[in-house]
């Protein structure tokens, strides 16, 4: 890609009220790195449950679709929200947010020398247009021990964190042997498809 047709792109989406309705830190980090100005908005008490039948991504997304409908009533015209869930998918169940060190320390033990998947459903969305998503990447940890585990439990407190664990902080410099697909993903946003779909949002079709 040229500058001119980049500086265009940019232009293009820089006539959006960019909007991530996210309080995560790890997700407003990335999404500053695309150079885009933005605002974080987040309605509080959003329902992040789902119907029991969905499996892996299937998850995600719908959950980042139910977020973006929350902010329907309050958008502008030129407002565009993003909105993102993550999970971590082991065994055929899902692996949320521990509530407490203990069930922490479980996870990271289930985790232990054995792969996983992370899936994060993405769901951007203006007055006239919508798109989702979803990315896929695969993490195969290395053996823990005890200390390990309980030494990153107590340092770095990963209570909001799906799977008891964030790949940019010392459990993935020390127990992440393999990961296939995108790194961003596993911190909880996949930037690079992120922009491919902003790049194409003018030509969707409204919403039903």
């Amino acid at each position: 890609m040229d500058l001119f047709c980049y500086a265009k792109q940019k232009t293009m989406l820089e006539k959006y009220h960019i909007i991530l309705a996210s309080g995560s830190p790890r997700r407003q980090e990335l999404l500053k790195g695309l150079e885009l100005p933005f605002e974080v908005k987040v309605i509080p008490g959003i329902n992040e449950s789902y119907p029991k039948e969905l499996t892996a991504g299937e998850i995600p997304l719908f959950i980042a679709q139910e977020k973006a409908k929350a902010y329907l009533t309050s958008m502008q015209h030129n407002d565009l929200i993003i909105t993102a869930d993550t999970i971590v998918w082991h065994n055929g169940k899902v692996m949320g947010k521990p509530h407490d060190e203990e069930t922490a320390s479980q996870m990271l033990h289930q985790l232990s020398g054995n792969t996983h998947e992370v899936f994060t459903g993405v769901c951007i969305k203006t007055t006239d247009n919508e798109d989702s998503f979803v990315a896929h990447s695969t993490v195969q940890f290395s053996p823990l021990d005890e200390d390990e585990i309980a030494h990153y439990i107590s340092h770095y407190h990963p209570l909001d964190k799906a799977g008891s664990y964030g790949i940019q902080e010392w459990m993935g410099y020390v127990g992440v042997e393999n990961i296939e697909g995108s790194y961003y993903n596993i911190m909880g946003l996949p930037v690079h498809l992120l922009y491919q779909h902003l790049k194409k949002i003018d030509q969707l079709t409204r919403p039903k």
